[in-house]
């Protein structure tokens, strides 16, 4: 309970001291989105907005094995680009070989997702969630507990640093600190949209981006029958969005019936989904509807990375819950009393499950998962000329 307290005790300093605005959201004013035709303005924090050189400094830091404890550790360890933002195991391993709970949740269009992680319904800024990896010790992730002034003298030392963080946070004499640490990479990470798939063509008008099967595939996930888009609906595929001019974003967790080990409805702890904060009963096993974008390179899949393929995940939904015949976690869960009425089950012709898992496949924005703009700047030439030109002429008054 402790090491809960310690990190809980530093988010709220650190919003008590207004670094962190987790709530209040407004747009970027100044910054020129690249957004996909059609897609929504995302909200940031008043206290925290857009700039190029944020988003640059943020880049450099989600790459940066320095924010963690032996320095073999980054963002991007647990979140490869090339799967978009995912990664290949089925829970994540921490920095000392801890093996965590979850599997990594993936970083696809985060900036319209007004709740983060799996089942934490509190969380919901990017800025403050970037302080549970580097600091969190149940599980041990980054493993930076009581090292913040030593990464952050780390930091300082690097010359890229002390041109990059003079560029995005041009004010304090240093500015070098944990609250610009969480600043930059969430702003960096606001960037990571994605909606350039051979659906999104598709939906332009390009009638040759999808396959017949794809197509197909898409009735059946729209169909009333199958009832998928339900939970994994609009233009993000997922049921809880939030942007610019949309009223009170909805926030939904459920329970797939992914386990039933008790015949009440249990999951193994300690992954109980938002039960495991409230500690309410209905909650058991309750989940966020991830983003269906780019889910045939996120494998393995649900929150424990318990299921291995799309084929296997359409057959879980088609049977209304997943039956596990024997072991520890033996149950049935199509018949938990706490599933979502929306897992209901349904059967399919012979071809169809082929097609469901084309339509999903076609969701995959290859463009998304090879932009040098999102890739590791520690591999790529540095511009220190733009930087440091930046810093000049911000000491001269000409920003």
């Amino acid at each position: 309970m402790s090491r809960r307290v310690g990190l809980a005790n530093l988010l709220g300093g650190l919003v008590a001291a207004g670094v962190v605005a987790a709530l209040v959201v407004a747009p970027a004013p100044g910054y020129r989105w690249q957004l996909p035709r059609g897609f929504p303005v995302p909200k940031v924090p008043a206290d925290n907005p857009m700039s190029v050189a944020k988003v640059e400094l943020g880049r450099h830091l989600f790459y940066d094995p320095r924010l963690s404890k032996n320095g073999s550790f980054s963002c991007s360890t647990c979140h490869d680009q090339g799967r978009a933002f995912t990664e290949a195991k089925a829970t994540s391993v921490g920095v000392t070989g801890e093996i965590h709970p979850r599997n990594a949740m993936g970083l696809t269009n985060i900036a319209y997702a007004p709740v983060l992680t799996w089942a934490n319904p509190t969380m919901r800024a990017l800025e403050p969630q970037a302080l549970v990896p580097m600091f969190g010790e149940t599980p041990v992730e980054m493993g930076l507990a009581g090292m913040e002034a030593i990464m952050l003298d780390r930091l300082r030392k690097e010359r890229r640093y002390q041109l990059l963080f003079r560029a995005a946070f041009p004010g304090p004499a240093d500015p070098v600190s944990l609250a610009n640490v969480t600043k930059a990479i969430a702003t960096f990470e606001r960037t990571l949209i994605s909606g350039e798939s051979p659906y999104d063509r598709a939906r332009l008008g390009d009638r040759t981006a999808m396959s017949p099967a794809a197509r197909a595939g898409e009735e059946l996930f729209f169909s009333e029958n199958l009832e998928c888009f339900h939970c994994h609906g609009g233009f993000n595929f997922t049921g809880s969005v939030d942007y610019v001019g949309k009223g009170l974003p909805e926030i939904e967790f459920h329970n797939t019936g992914l386990y039933n080990i008790d015949g009440k409805g249990g999951y193994p702890a300690p992954n109980t989904g938002v039960h495991e904060i409230t500690l309410r009963g209905e909650d058991m096993g309750r989940f966020k509807a991830p983003t269906l974008r780019n889910v045939a390179v996120t494998g393995p899949f649900m929150h424990d990375g318990s299921i291995a393929t799309l084929e296997e995940v359409v057959d879980h939904y088609a049977a209304g819950g997943r039956t596990i015949a024997g072991g520890p976690h033996a149950g049935v869960g199509r018949t938990s009393p706490l599933k979502s009425p929306f897992i209901g089950g349904f059967e399919l012709e012979p071809g169809e499950k082929e097609a469901l898992v084309a339509f999903l496949e076609s969701l995959t924005d290859r463009k998304f998962l090879t932009d040098p703009r999102h890739a590791n700047p520690w591999t790529q030439p540095f511009d220190s000329v733009r930087w440091g030109a930046r810093r000049v002429r911000g000491a001269a008054g000409g920003r």
